[in-house]
């Protein structure tokens, strides 16, 4: 437990570094949008902020390996960092706040790699989330000031808040009916994307997200968090990894509802 708490302080730092350089750009973009914007000056500051992550980790933990969409993985053995760079893209490019980094880091066990520390910081809203494994989930400004997070108790579908990205992933996987089903089953629902869906269920203001198609550097650090924090997080087939390319996040009262009704079994 004690090497996480270090990882996991460690992994404050190296949000600080992100932050500061994601920050900058972001304020620094041309917002004058006439038609779509110029995603090359994103993915230039994507590649930058992951660029920094890796050295840093490099001369901190040389020995882990590191994963990152900009340059894939480098290094071997038992731990490996994540890094999701910019989460958020197309709100990154518009100057809408809603984005942030993820950092986690995953363990190899008998069932395969998993996480036990994830942080998601997003400096446009002022927010940051943490967990480690068996340490519980927070949300605050550091590791000295911060409130610890827990799902809802929300127990019946008619009372829940669904919260989700788009509605262009479920259309494209055949699973919109099932969706819709769902939405006209709770009590609202808000697409507000990405990664805050999840910070959302682990704080206990929503009950229920999910997303039909998602990486296994976007779903990391959220699945520890939210687990952390008393939830369920799992693949739309219910399997507890990182590897199913979908993800659903509960307060663990709702979770086989959810995945009933996204299944279309209902």
């Amino acid at each position: 437990m004690q090497d996480h708490l270090d990882d996991l302080r460690f992994a404050h730092v190296l949000m600080d570094t992100a932050a500061a350089a994601s920050t900058d750009r972001f304020r620094g973009l041309d917002l004058d949008v006439e038609t779509k914007p110029d995603m090359d000056l994103v993915s230039e500051a994507e590649t930058e902020v992951e660029k920094l992550i890796r050295g840093q980790l490099q001369r901190s933990r040389p020995r882990d390996a590191v994963l990152g969409e900009g340059e894939g993985l480098e290094g071997t053995g038992s731990r490996c960092w994540v890094v999701d760079a910019i989460d958020g893209l197309e709100n990154f490019s518009r100057g809408v706040p809603v984005w942030a980094t993820q950092i986690s880091l995953l363990e190899a066990s008998e069932g395969g790699f998993r996480p036990v520390v994830g942080m998601v910081s997003a400096p446009a809203l002022g927010r940051r989330w943490w967990a480690a494994k068996d340490h519980g989930a927070f949300t605050g400004r550091n590791l000295s000031s911060a409130s610890r997070l827990r799902v809802s108790r929300v127990s019946k579908l008619p009372d829940a808040s669904l919260v989700y990205s788009s509605l262009t992933g479920w259309e494209e996987q055949g699973r919109l009916t099932g969706f819709l089903d769902l939405a006209r089953t709770v009590w609202r629902t808000r697409a507000y994307g990405d990664f805050w869906p999840y910070m959302m269920v682990a704080e206990g203001v929503a009950d229920i997200c999910a997303d039909p198609e998602l990486s296994p550097m976007e779903m990391a650090a959220n699945a520890v968090i939210v687990t952390e924090a008393g939830g369920t997080f799992t693949g739309l087939d219910g399997s507890p990894g990182l590897l199913s390319g979908s993800a659903a996040a509960s307060n663990g009262l709702l979770h086989d509802e959810l995945l009933g009704y996204l299944n279309e079994r209902y």
